[in-house]
């Protein structure tokens, strides 16, 4: 087998069949505490592809951070074909206040492609786009719902992009969204340089949930596998193809009040069904909530309390077959696999 050439990254060396982390400077805190960038890069023996994985983008989505720890102690990084370069934490300024946006309270998935010049979210958002994103010939990005909303796992698409589609097909959530492509954001400034992005949304801001971490790895070393970086020892198949919803919408409350929910994320709806009350503090006024529409619920609120208006469940549009076949079988072969101790999930 030819020698394979090391990994060059600003100014270090990767060696074939070896591993390194790397910082890179971001900025400087008023008390002068550096921030950095930080990477662990695998680089495979053999040739292959180039991805990379990013978590926390915004930064109070902790679930990815959390995915990404696991996978860079995967045992099927071993045989990895081609390089991986992993960014637990893409907004460390966010992660550290325990907030979605930078200090200025830009949103830094509406910062690229950035600028060495600009704004503290552009010169981030330069940084990681010019030094990751566009080295790679493809990447997963890893999201939550906001605060105070939980999402059923699901990986989002560019209506035309037949790259990310596949991906989308091997990752194996229950649920793909067809989703358009926003100005600012790193997904449509990465297509339009030609490196696709499959983006995944599960769980809550700021919590772990099982389930949504297990369905995020299983899906990232899914990917890999379908990419022939990983061997497909050790990585199951989905046991579901996953559903395309090409449409959805929030449904929201009629009053404010007190909200009752009967109905959870990854359920399928009927128009007509009752999906919550939003009751007053007396209990002398009540409003029904209803699906709209025939459906599942991809997301939805988890805080009791209302205003009129709030967006309380994510309903996206499915084809005529039934989905509790495709959720129940996700959860099932998750459940199956060995829980892991909690000092490897904390």
């Amino acid at each position: 087998m030819p020698n394979r050439a090391p990994f060059q990254i600003a100014g270090h060396s990767v060696a074939p069949g070896s591993s390194l982390a790397v910082d890179l400077p971001v900025s400087i805190l008023p008390d002068h505490t550096p921030v950095h960038l930080s990477l662990e890069i695998y680089h495979g023996k053999r040739p292959g592809p180039t991805m990379f994985v990013s978590a926390a983008v915004h930064g109070d989505e902790v679930i990815g951070v959390e995915i990404t720890r696991r996978l860079l102690r995967a045992p099927q990084l071993s045989a990895l074909r081609g390089t991986l370069i992993v960014v637990p934490v893409v907004n460390s300024f966010g992660f550290l206040n325990r907030s979605r946006y930078l200090p200025d309270r830009r949103d830094l998935n509406r910062c690229f492609p950035g600028s060495p010049s600009g704004s503290l979210g552009a010169r981030l958002a330069h940084i990681f786009l010019q030094e990751v994103v566009l080295r790679c010939d493809f990447g997963v990005d890893l999201h939550s719902a906001a605060i105070h909303r939980t999402n059923l796992p699901q990986v989002r698409v560019s209506p035309a992009d037949k790259v990310t589609h596949k991906m989308a097909m091997d990752f194996g959530a229950p649920v793909v969204l067809t989703s358009p492509l926003r100005d600012g954001s790193l997904r449509a400034v990465a297509a339009r340089e030609g490196t696709p992005i499959l983006l995944y949304e599960a769980g809550e801001g700021l919590r772990f949930d099982e389930m949504a971490v297990r369905a995020g790895l299983a899906g990232i070393l899914r990917v890999m596998r379908g990419q022939d970086m990983l061997p497909a020892k050790g990585i199951a198949s989905a046991r579901s193809a996953p559903y395309i919803c090409t449409a959805s919408h929030w449904l929201r409350a009629p009053a404010g009040g007190l909200l009752r929910t009967f109905r959870a994320e990854g359920e399928t709806v009927a128009e007509g069904d009752l999906l919550a009350i939003v009751s007053d503090p007396f209990g002398k006024e009540e409003a029904e909530l209803l699906a709209d529409a025939p459906g599942i619920l991809i997301g939805r609120a988890i805080l009791p309390i209302v205003n009129e208006g709030d967006a309380v469940f994510h309903l996206a549009k499915l084809s005529p077959r039934a989905a509790e076949a495709t959720v129940d079988e996700l959860v099932n072969q998750l459940e199956e696999d060995p829980l892991f101790d909690e000092d490897e999930i904390i």
